[in-house]
């Protein structure tokens, strides 16, 4: 891909979330439902206090389970230091063949979060594309003029490397924040490949991607690296339309655990096709107020219309996650003469 982004598509994706689920295979189910309505990407929360098997642990048993879809599992900085954090996703990323994504979980202040997420891509970067070798005939396995050494002390953890790992598919896995919150719009406009808005009203998508858009700049940043996904709560029990006042055609509206769509698939689909077509918003992830039977209705109904529209990918034209995006591989360190520090 290009560094010029043209907007197509939008952009789908889902939260997997099950509370209560202690075990990996009904996430699994509800992955592989995502891959066959084309969403780009799932995600898997993985808080402090949550119970169960780690959101990690759990989409790296989708990978072999699937074949197409982005797999973005929360792994918080604040409890794991970055060389595992790094090792860790770039597992996730050879397991499933180019489709991990990093959902950082930012806390208040927000500086660990971007130190961790600067240090992650530094040990990516640290072997070349080619490093490794293995070639049995001649006994070399890695090409060590394209090893960098990362060696820095940040305010939690020092870091020393090069990775023990290769570069990963991706390059960088794809890395998601929630840049709902002051402190995090710095770490995603920074950092991130995706940036997840809550927005009630088209207005304020657009006032939150704006600023997002001019900090990436700021950053020194091309903004068109960037996407821009606005995250609702979505309640399809409500049949085919039937919207609520204030939802479906009018918009989500504020509830305490965020904006929340209640209604039908159809007019979810008039949602998504009119904010994207206003250039409101690169795409929607969608956290389904009850897993399975709101995916189900995703899938087979607000997709469904999206692409009888011509309005959604019918299937996936590329392998990787970032290829889903429209995102360009990094191209990582320039290599090193023989003898250079």
């Amino acid at each position: 891909m290009g560094a010029s982004y043209r907007r197509g598509l939008p952009h789908l994706a889902a939260a997997v979330d099950l509370p209560g689920c202690f075990g990996a295979e009904p996430c699994v189910e509800l992955v592989r439902l995502a891959e066959r309505g084309g969403l780009d990407f799932v995600t898997l929360d993985d808080s402090l206090g949550r119970q169960g098997p780690d959101a990690l642990g759990v989409l790296s048993r989708a990978a072999p389970a699937t074949r197409r879809i982005g797999l973005v599992p929360t792994v918080t900085t604040t409890r794991t230091e970055p060389f595992r954090v790094r090792a860790a996703v770039a597992t996730l990323d050879r397991a499933s063949r180019g489709r991990a994504g990093w959902r950082i979980g930012v806390s208040t202040g927000g500086d660990e979060a971007g130190e961790v997420a600067d240090l992650a891509a530094r040990l990516w970067d640290s072997w070349e594309d080619g490093a490794g070798i293995r070639s049995v005939p001649t006994g070399r396995f890695l090409d060590r003029d394209k090893l960098h050494r990362v060696d820095l002390t940040g305010t939690a953890f020092p870091v020393r490397g090069p990775s023990t790992l290769p570069r990963p598919p991706q390059g960088h896995p794809v890395r998601v924040v929630d840049a709902t919150d002051g402190p995090a719009r710095t770490v995603a406009a920074r950092y991130a490949d995706v940036a997840l808005v809550r927005a009630v009203t088209p207005a304020q998508a657009t006032a939150v991607r704006e600023e997002l858009r001019a900090l990436a700049v700021g950053f020194g940043r091309d903004p068109d690296g960037l996407r821009i996904l606005v995250s609702l709560l979505v309640d399809l029990g409500d049949g085919e339309h039937a919207a609520e006042p204030g939802h479906g055609g009018g918009g989500p509206r504020p509830t305490v655990r965020g904006p929340l769509y209640r209604g039908g698939p159809v007019d979810l689909a008039e949602l998504v096709a009119g904010w994207h077509a206003d250039g409101v918003t690169d795409g929607f992830h969608l956290v389904p107020v009850d897993p399975r039977r709101d995916l189900e209705r995703l899938v087979n109904g607000t997709v469904a219309v999206l692409q009888h529209r011509g309005l959604f990918r019918t299937f996936y034209p590329g392998s990787t996650l970032r290829e889903h995006l429209g995102l360009a591989r990094p191209a990582g360190p320039v290599r090193r003469g023989r003898g250079a520090p």
